[in-house]
């Protein structure tokens, strides 16, 4: 791809691009953005165990603001991995869940989550050798 402003297709054209996340330009870079950050892997991989309220995701992704979530909930969503859904009941509520594409996104980002939880003592080992070359 060159530096050109990409365009996704509409929905409906049946058109096969092929997408280099390596191109500056290529629009697949956002998507992968919002699924790599640490909100974006965090709240996929919450998701990925039930259909949430903004609370209860919330409170599962320890640490994120609720501006944070939003935002990120926003990105998801329009990059269709997440559908929110409001019902209209009494008081107001609000579900979020995967979609199959999310699915399908979060179930390979779970493995890559459970590669490096299971590595962590080789990380954290490094990590240490690493710091006790350095200067102080």
């Amino acid at each position: 791809m060159d530096d050109a402003t990409v365009t996704a297709p509409a929905p409906d054209e049946d058109i096969d691009l092929a997408y280099d996340v390596f191109a500056r330009s290529c629009p697949s870079r956002h998507t992968l953005e919002h699924v790599t950050g640490r909100w974006g892997a965090l709240t996929l991989g919450a998701l990925s165990e039930n259909t949430l309220r903004f609370n209860e995701l919330r409170r599962r992704v320890d640490g994120v603001s609720e501006k944070m979530l939003s935002q990120t909930l926003h990105a998801l969503e329009r990059d269709g991995l997440v559908h929110r859904e409001d019902r209209q009941t009494n008081p107001p509520r609000v579900e979020y869940r995967l979609t199959p594409l999310g699915e399908s996104v979060a179930e390979r980002l779970l493995s890559l989550i459970e590669l490096i939880e299971g590595k962590m003592p080789e990380v954290l080992a490094a990590q240490h050798r690493y710091d006790g070359r350095r200067p102080a």
